[in-house]
């Protein structure tokens, strides 16, 4: 589960490197304007976030530091949610319950957070049992 999550993170941060790529590459950097008050330049935010999603996917994939890697992707993944209420006519069309195709971009995140959830209580069980 975790190499599946971190080819998912490392795809969608890969593509994030390269402009226009990333189908959405507009709505991250919006997003992260917002949310940063605009402080950072849009071409430095799609950078780091590109940093930060290939870092992730790359920890998952070769089991690095899993438990912090974990708790750095809900955290991310979380803030994925947030275009929700920054830009519903974004992510909506005429009701709550049509998505637009960013809107059902973000709603596949549900399942990367459930399987961050298990990845993380498995860590923790894995934990437990090396130190009885």
């Amino acid at each position: 589960m975790a190499i599946s999550i971190g080819i998912v993170y490392l795809w969608f941060g890969l593509l994030k490197f390269f402009p226009e790529l990333s189908p959405a590459e507009g709505l991250a950097k919006n997003t992260i304007h917002e949310l940063t008050f605009g402080l950072i330049p849009s071409n430095i935010t799609i950078i780091l976030l590109a940093i930060l999603e290939t870092g992730t996917g790359l920890f998952l994939i070769l089991n690095l530091y899993r438990r912090i890697t974990v708790k750095i992707g809900l955290a991310h993944i979380l803030f994925t949610f947030t275009p929700l209420f920054l830009f519903p006519e974004q992510v909506f069309n005429n009701s709550p319950f049509e998505l637009t195709l960013l809107g059902q971009y973000i709603a596949k995140n549900l399942i990367i957070i459930c399987a961050l959830i298990a990845l993380l209580n498995e860590s923790k069980k894995s934990k437990l049992l090396t130190t009885v």
